[in-house]
């Protein structure tokens, strides 16, 4: 695996110009009336093929919401959100589940496994329910490599946090998608797992060409993606490439102040 920290990383497809994702104008509206809250105040992000972002911003900045509406988990008030050149927001719901299962990745901060499946059914869950056969070379490469391979037979329960998330990771990248999108995966983890977990979605991009879209509150996680957006409000405040946690601290450090000085 990529080291997270001391040496250099390499980034054979981190300069791609290519589009993985787009939202465009994205309003996620929560109620009605009095009651409405807006999470997604009219947000634009362009996501980059083969590179790995990080977003951040400050709690209730919409960083979830825009994650969840990014992976067709939820659905945009209004706006447009594109993976490649679809639509999501016109797909039907047969479409739409068909999409997000063969073409992207989901790792959440709890792993989200099935608990009475053991790791191996949960890994293979997304072909089952597709009445296809994983390809077993690639996911024997993946469970050796996630360090998994002598608990695939153990239920969610009889595993650590850190094997917990390594299956989601594996599961995730079962059917290679194009887009993987983690949900503060590291938030549940001691800093061993932590690392451990953020090497392996560096090599996702390094390696596997895939992009990755992580939501994370931790600066060290963040220093190692290729670039950081951050959200304030709803709304895109800022992004910078080549993070180190010394700039990450600094940038949200900023927005925090800016944040007070409008309050």
């Amino acid at each position: 695996m990529t080291p997270v920290d001391g040496a250099p990383r390499h980034h054979p497809t981190g300069t791609s110009t290519r589009l993985a994702a787009r939202a465009l104008d994205i309003v996620r509206d929560f109620g009605s009336g009095d009651n409405r809250v807006r999470a997604l105040d009219g947000l634009s992000i362009d996501l980059f093929a083969s590179r790995f972002t990080a977003i951040m911003g400050a709690s209730g900045s919409g960083k979830s919401t825009f994650l969840h509406c990014l992976a067709g988990l939820d659905q945009a008030t209004s706006g447009r959100i594109l993976l490649g050149e679809t639509d999501l927001g016109r797909l039907g719901d047969k479409s739409l589940t068909t999409t997000r299962r063969d073409r992207i990745g989901f790792v959440f901060q709890d792993g989200n496994l099935l608990p009475h499946l053991t790791a191996a059914e949960n890994i293979d869950l997304g072909a089952s329910l597709a009445g296809r056969r994983p390809d077993r070379a690639w996911r024997s490469e993946l469970v050796d490599r996630l360090g998994i391979s002598d608990r695939l037979r153990h239920l969610p329960a009889q595993l650590s946090g850190g094997q917990r998330q390594r299956v989601a990771v594996a599961r995730a990248l079962l059917g290679r998608p194009e887009l993987i999108v983690a949900d503060e995966p590291t938030g549940a983890l001691d800093s061993v797992s932590s690392q451990s977990l953020l090497e392996i979605l560096r090599a996702c991009v390094d390696e596997y060409g895939q992009t990755v879209v992580m939501v994370t509150h931790d600066p060290s996680a963040a220093a190692v993606t290729d670039e950081v957006i951050l959200l304030k409000d709803g709304r895109a405040a800022g992004v910078f490439r080549t993070p180190t946690q010394e700039k990450v601290l600094e940038r949200v450090g900023e927005l925090a102040a800016q944040s007070e000085e409008t309050s």
